[in-house]
């Protein structure tokens, strides 16, 4: 018999990407023991164009004029983040200059349904615009999980496809969900990972983590290979099968702005530094826990809202290609295609769509 939270991750599965992976993992635990070894090199797929991913969430989760694709249901926030000296000696960026920052925060939850209940086993989202010296913009962009469903675009969007509901029963097809984790091995590992864990208790105890590998690039021009993740100072919690079934359809938002009234919410930004060897362009391998890491700045959200038009965070697309002096890249397919997907998105939304 399946537990509560099992039962309530099919029940939503065509709400998030999360959910879909989860449900090809119940369905296809064969091929979790016998799916092929993981590597650096993304999976061999075919090309995907952006419009064809936005067409894919659309088709999953329907359209909404007006709202993002991805991570709908969201709340605005506002704060400061202040870097520290031990970072300088890895990058250049002002990010880490010593000085506060503004930063314009929104949390959020993976899928396009803005009708997702708080407590569905959805992604997390932080999504953070650093507003720096000189109109210079650093975006981060983070979901809580250290890795990504796909090493590639065409892979991410074919679980986008297996995820489209029936008609007939309003869930996702068991046996095209079974096919797709058979096809595609390089979601196994976020799959695996999702069986161990449940649904952070709120914005505010959740950790988040950058997926993707990024470079450093020190004063001298040097790069090094960098992953990071945000540490909540209220630790991380997750919920229990009990609590999630009680728990009301919203409440993330509500406990948010309440927590930041009492006083601010605050994490730790750790960066771990990549080896010879470590994965960079494969989003669905991690990094061993062992890695040198240090306490690169510290993030404080000061207040939270409500997502609406006029607030700041709306308008913002968080494309985590925008990014200051000191921080770049990798050539991981999933981080170079975000930005054409996100913008649009983004179009549609602003006109409308």
């Amino acid at each position: 018999m399946k537990s509560p939270s099992l039962a309530r991750g099919n029940r939503f599965a065509l709400l998030t990407l999360g959910l879909a992976a989860s449900s090809a993992s119940l369905l296809a635990s064969g091929a979790l023991a016998s799916g092929a070894p993981a590597s650096d090199a993304p999976a061999v797929a075919p090309q995907v164009t952006a419009p064809q991913m936005i067409d894919a969430f659309e088709g999953t989760f329907g359209v909404h004029p007006g709202q993002r694709r991805n991570h709908i249901k969201g709340t605005c926030a506002a704060g400061d983040f202040v870097g520290t000296a031990d970072t300088a000696a890895f990058s250049r960026s002002p990010l880490f200059s010593g000085k506060s920052i503004p930063v314009i925060a929104r949390f959020s939850l993976g899928g396009g349904s803005p009708d997702v209940p708080d407590a569905a086993p959805a992604p997390r989202g932080m999504a953070l615009e650093f507003h720096l010296d000189g109109g210079a913009k650093q975006h981060i962009t983070m979901i809580n999980a250290p890795i990504f469903a796909a090493s590639s675009p065409a892979s991410f969007r074919d679980l986008l496809v297996a995820a489209k509901p029936d008609p007939k029963t309003g869930q996702p097809d068991p046996e095209k969900l079974k096919a797709f984790a058979a096809t595609h091995p390089d979601s196994l590992a976020l799959t695996e990972l999702s069986s161990h864990h449940t649904p952070t208790a709120n914005y505010f105890q959740t950790t988040y983590f950058s997926v993707h590998t990024f470079k450093f690039i020190d004063a001298k021009g040097s790069e090094h290979l960098v992953r990071w993740r945000f540490v909540p100072r209220d630790g991380t919690k997750e919920m229990t099968a009990a609590e999630m079934k009680a728990a009301p359809h919203d409440f993330l938002e509500k406990n948010l702005i309440e927590r930041t009234h009492k006083a601010p919410a605050v994490w730790d930004m750790i960066v771990y530094v990549g080896e010879p060897g470590d994965p960079q362009d494969n989003p669905t391998l991690a990094w061993p826990e062992t890695r040198k890491h240090f306490t690169a700045g510290t993030l404080t959200i000061t207040q939270a809202t409500p997502q609406q038009k006029g607030v700041a965070c709306e308008p913002i697309n968080f494309d985590p290609l925008v990014m200051a002096d000191g921080i770049a890249p990798t050539n991981d397919p999933i981080l170079r295609f975000r930005s054409p997907a996100y913008a649009v998105s983004f179009v549609k939304r602003l006109s409308g769509q």
